[in-house]
């Protein structure tokens, strides 16, 4: 689990924060999704679940706005994101 950064951004080039700054929160969340989603499948409480799933759910969101984010500050980003969508639709 991520309570520090994980990402030494002294070594980043300034140009590049911001894109870092996004991908590490995207890091986060994914994990924060699957840990909510691994926990939910473990547990025997059905409101427990719920909850767990439901935050999961929120986290997604919470990747959206990082991706959304951090396509605004990457064009590569967004073309290879689209590049990506074209392979697997084909």
């Amino acid at each position: 689990m991520l309570s520090q950064i994980p990402q030494d951004f002294s070594k980043v080039k300034k140009e590049d924060l911001e894109k870092e700054i996004l991908r590490v929160g995207m890091i986060a969340e994914l994990d924060a999704v699957s840990l909510y989603e691994q926990m939910a499948a473990i547990t025997k409480d059905a409101k427990i679940r719920e909850i767990l799933l439901d935050i999961a759910k929120e986290e997604k969101t919470h990747m959206g706005e990082f991706q959304a984010l951090l396509l605004r500050h990457d064009k590569q980003q967004e073309k290879e994101l689209q590049a990506g969508k074209k392979e697997v639709n084909n």
